[in-house]
């Protein structure tokens, strides 16, 4: 088994537990858990680091890489949207969660067709993807209503901007072919 393969499997694995830790009635949970999502996006970034520095790329890899990222990052904004109960932050993590649905979608419809480099991912959405990780990890981290949960739901409609415009951009460089026979 592959380094970066085993990163990936890990943040699989930090799910339940970053769930778990979620829901403790403890005053230490919120630091918890933001602490597991934050190993979880910095396992998101390394095992793609070494995949390329150690020439371990893999189909695997390749297949559940994005995968272990949209599992994290859903979970995460469903126990976000249910702690805060706002349409503030319920309306940027559907756009997220309904964005990452459509580019999947788009990118496997792609590769269908051969053309999988269309749809590659771009550095827009590796900000969005930094961005978006920031939002959650201190909307996990912050007392609902305070300052520092303000900031993080900024940092979540700059996320949620910056899923439209990657989604954007990716539905231009394949609409030639999305179109061809209409």
């Amino acid at each position: 088994m592959k380094i970066p393969n085993i990163l990936t499997l890990l943040r699989i694995i930090l799910i339940p537990v970053f769930v778990l830790i979620f829901y403790l009635p403890y005053d230490w949970a919120p630091y918890g858990a933001a602490a597991v999502f934050a190993l979880a996006a910095v396992t998101d970034w390394f095992d793609g680091y070494l995949a390329r520095k150690l020439n371990q790329l893999s189909p695997f890899g390749a297949f559940l890489d994005p995968v272990a990222d949209k599992l994290m990052v859903a979970a995460a904004l469903v126990l976000v949207v249910e702690m805060y109960a706002s349409p503030l932050v319920t309306i940027p993590a559907i756009v997220i969660i309904g964005r990452e649905i459509v580019i999947s979608a788009l990118r496997e419809w792609m590769a269908q067709l051969g053309k999988s480099a269309n749809v590659a991912v771009s550095y827009i959405g590796k900000v969005k993807t930094s961005m978006q990780m920031g939002a959650i990890f201190f909307l996990v981290l912050a007392v609902p209503g305070s300052a520092l949960a303000w900031g993080a739901v900024a940092m979540l409609y700059v996320a949620a901007g910056l899923t439209l415009w990657s989604m954007i951009e990716y539905l231009k460089a394949a609409w030639p072919d999305l179109t061809e026979d209409l």
